[in-house]
């Protein structure tokens, strides 16, 4: 097979887990999700094998998902699911102690971040915290390094983070714990509502996918969903419009936008005007809803734009750091276990 790099890159995300080995880049993407026996405490499946067990398991088998709003709830499913996937990427035979690059957000507490850390201690001898919003901004391909004003917002599934970038260093940055997963339930509750009929969160994530929008849409889609009439107990089917789904997510998309402003508010007069020169780049998976790059620009007065797969910007950036550690070391925490 050939030589296996020590080096690591993990993109610990709410909703997916993405890791990039040194040398062959991206190898894997999967919900983070973890299926746990809970009798014999044997883990039985990790990430899509697991989602696919959640809300169908018997009373002995749990499915869950080990971290809630960006950061780890469940300290002893996390290490596993990340042992699990890392093996199947990597052989164990063909690596021991890797140098490990992991992803966190910037708002992060010591207790949180500690926990995050013990569990990259499980599988690496030197272990770097990299702030997501920074690792965006390099995945997203901004020249973080320059003597300019650079703008990244990244949305994913539990944490939205914004930040003004200069010389390679974070100037100003906010976090808050709104973001995919939170509209998410913000459709489930308007369901729940307005047509009296309760959905899972998955059925939620879809119908977002499928017709939401942030802004109303010249034209109005309409979505068939499945769900249980909270009158009858009985399944029931209903047609959602997109204008139904914009109303369900402004909640949660207004406090963003106010985070955003505040950011703004915060910035250098100098780095204002090169991110009016340049723009607000966006990453993240939610921030492919439609029109999210509109309703940002109508806001701000600025012009925004998506990067290329918004998706996987953090974990390029996590795995661009594995190569120039020494010259990012301004937007990495170094650890060693020694």
């Amino acid at each position: 097979m050939g030589f296996i790099s020590k080096d690591i890159g993990i993109d610990l995300g709410t909703s997916n887990i993405r890791i990039h080995v040194k040398g062959r880049g991206i190898v894997l993407s999967e919900p983070t999700v973890v299926a746990i026996n809970k009798i014999t405490g044997e883990v039985l499946a990790v990430g899509n094998q697991a989602k696919e067990m959640l809300g169908r398991t018997p009373e002995n088998i749990v499915a869950l998902k080990p971290l809630k709003d960006g950061v780890i709830a469940d300290f002893g499913a996390t290490k596993m699911l990340i042992q699990t996937l890392i093996s199947k990427v990597v052989p164990k035979t063909l690596f021991s102690r890797p140098r490990i690059v992991i992803s966190i957000p910037s708002d992060i507490t010591d207790v949180e971040e500690r926990a995050v850390e013990g569990v990259a201690y499980k599988i690496g001898k030197d272990v770097y915290l990299m702030e997501e919003v920074m690792a965006a901004a390099i995945g997203a391909g901004i020249k973080v390094e320059q003597p300019e004003g650079s703008m990244i917002i990244d949305i994913g599934g539990g944490t939205s983070e914004m930040a003004v970038l200069s010389l390679g260093g974070i100037v100003v940055s906010h976090s808050i714990r709104v973001a995919g997963d939170r509209i998410d339930r913000d459709i489930v509750e308007y369901i729940k509502q307005n047509f009296n009929v309760i959905i899972g969160e998955g059925e939620a994530e879809e119908v977002k996918k499928q017709i939401g929008a942030a802004t109303s849409a010249m034209t109005e889609e309409k979505v068939n969903i499945k769900g249980r009439n909270l009158t009858t107990g009985l399944p029931e089917t209903i047609t959602v419009t997109t204008d139904d789904i914009r109303l369900a997510m402004s909640p949660s998309l207004n406090e963003i936008m106010r985070v955003i402003k505040l950011t703004l508010e915060q910035t250098p007069p100098e780095l204002a005007a090169d991110i009016m020169a340049k723009g607000i780049v966006l990453s993240g998976a939610c921030s492919q809803i439609k029109n999210l790059d509109r309703y940002i620009s109508e806001e701000t007065g600025m012009p925004v734009s998506l990067c290329e797969n918004p998706s996987d910007a953090v974990i390029r950036g996590v795995g661009l750091s594995l190569d120039s550690i020494e010259v990012l070391k301004k937007a990495i925490k170094t650890k060693k276990n020694n």
